[in-house]
């Protein structure tokens, strides 16, 4: 039985399916296999699905609509990011976040989506050219309108996550979270709490790192997007996969999987926190959604960090282009 966490003035599923990775992102994938894995997302009980209207330059959200074509729309909550600029190559070119983009990008959404709503609609990166109160003042508007339902940020940093709740309450802040990835706990998380603002944490099992599959010699496919991720390069990868099979020793005590005990710590956090799952196949989403029946002790946690310290990890999460697009790493 799938039980129910709060973002904000939000009732979701405990966990969400996160669906860029069946947009090209980390290489092709299965199209039917992906419609599959929402089908069989919606069935154990999900309730969040995510996307953005950057993955695959829509390729992802027209995907949502079919998948959704055979099933009860307001069966779930579609949270879309924006604002992520785009060249023929794939590549990016940066972020809007003005107003009239804002207004511009939701209508296209809209259309390849095939629904007269967005539950959930942040902009992906905060745009440094524009203040994040006419940001969310746009959309704000598209709430008023009965367009949006709910507004969220994504890698926002304290001051940001402030200023933007003064202008309309903020569900959920999007960010990548996990044993490898604890940056939030400082500040961040904090200030959420304190605002009433969930978390929604992408990259709980740090985009394949984390999942108890990976190997030094893995050959990536064209268009792998972790080529260029420091985490996933030379020493770096040498040094995470150690911590890995440290927590592989603590989850084989558990009789769980690597991806069900980091998934699971995940969980532990707190329950203003969904974490996302990126699964692109039935059988990656069957073995995250076992990580819903793992009760981690005291005991568990505490070896848990033994394992993975908090900041063991090597290398940055993005490239040294990309992070600077984090207003959350400032």
């Amino acid at each position: 039985m799938m039980r129910e966490r709060t973002l904000g003035q939000l009732t979701t599923s405990e966990i969400g399916l996160g669906a860029m990775g069946m947009s090209g992102m980390y290489g092709p994938a299965d199209e039917a296999e992906s419609i599959a894995t929402i089908h069989a997302a919606m069935d154990a009980g999900v309730t969040l699905l995510d996307t953005g209207d950057f993955y695959g330059m829509g390729h992802n959200e027209l995907l949502i609509r079919d998948a959704l074509r055979t099933r009860d729309r307001d069966q779930v909550a579609i949270s879309v990011k924006f604002g992520a600029l785009r060249d023929p190559a794939g590549g990016f070119a940066g972020y809007d976040g003005r107003p009239v983009a804002v207004k511009n990008f939701l209508t296209y959404t809209l259309t390849r989506l095939g629904t007269d709503h967005v539950d959930i609609y942040r902009p992906a990166r905060v745009d440094p050219a524009v203040p994040i109160e006419d940001t969310i003042g746009a959309i704000a508007e598209l709430v008023e309108a009965g367009y949006v339902r709910h507004i969220g940020l994504s890698e926002a940093g304290p001051e940001t996550i402030r200023r933007a709740a003064a202008v309309h309450p903020i569900v959920d802040l999007q960010i990548e979270y996990s044993l490898l990835s604890r940056g939030i706990e400082k500040e961040i998380l904090p200030v959420c709490r304190e605002l009433g603002i969930g978390v929604t944490a992408y990259g709980v099992l740090t985009r394949g790192l984390l999942s108890g599959h990976w190997s030094k010699d893995r050959q990536l496919g064209k268009g792998d997007f972790r080529g260029r991720a420091p985490r996933f390069s030379g020493g770096n990868l040498e040094h995470n996969l150690a911590l890995v099979e440290a927590l592989r020793e603590v989850a084989e005590a558990r009789d769980v999987t690597v991806a069900q005990a980091a998934i699971a710590w995940v969980l532990s956090r707190g329950t203003d926190i969904v974490p996302l799952i990126g699964a692109r196949r039935r059988d990656r989403l069957s073995e995250a959604l076992g990580a819903l029946e793992v009760e981690l002790t005291g005991d568990d946690l505490a070896a848990i960090e033994r394992a993975v310290p908090a900041e063991s990890v090597a290398g940055d999460r993005y490239d040294a282009a990309q992070m600077a697009h984090l207003d959350s790493e400032r």
